[in-house]
């Protein structure tokens, strides 16, 4: 059975608490959990990860990264193909649904989520990865750029930003 794939990130000094990163997928023990966390998130896009995840809607390549404390998922983001962008733009792969729970924020975990997603896309072989949010400031601190302002399909992100591995 799949356990998850484990990421250390020790080196980044701003984490204050002993946690880990996790890739997961459904054979994973921290699956169930993290569709109860995600369901019970009080982040609107966390409850449509609960049921992507109890659907099992995901590609073979996609991904759920997991930030873990103790026995507790307090974080998440999705590596996945598609950005539901419009058409117009021709861009993939994705991080996705980047979300770390309150009491553990202003300790670069979303940082650390991203850098897990960014790892396993460069062992995929991508050289390039895509990201949409509505926060203006937040991701070009994680060496993303803006490159193009958008009207939303879904949620409020929009802008697009990307990276390159």
């Amino acid at each position: 059975m799949d356990k998850g794939k484990f990421f250390n990130f020790k080196e980044n000094p701003n984490i204050k608490t002993l946690l880990m990163i996790i890739a997961i997928n459904k054979e994973s023990p921290w699956w169930d959990k993290t569709i109860t966390y995600a369901k019970n998130c009080p982040w609107t896009p966390g409850k449509r990860l609960a049921r992507r995840m109890l659907q099992q809607d995901f590609k073979k390549r996609e991904k759920v990264f997991i930030a873990v404390h103790g026995d507790d998922v307090i974080g998440f983001c999705i590596f996945e193909e598609s950005g539901n962008l419009p058409q117009k733009f021709d861009c993939s792969p994705f991080i996705n649904l980047v979300f770390v729970h309150e009491s553990f924020r202003g300790q670069r975990l979303s940082k650390s989520l991203i850098d897990a997603a960014l790892h396993y896309a460069k062992e995929l072989g991508y050289k390039k990865v895509y990201l949409k949010s509505e926060h203006i400031g937040l991701y070009e601190k994680y060496g993303f750029q803006k490159i193009a302002d958008f009207e939303p399909i879904v949620g409020l992100a929009n802008q697009l930003f990307e990276i390159t591995l």
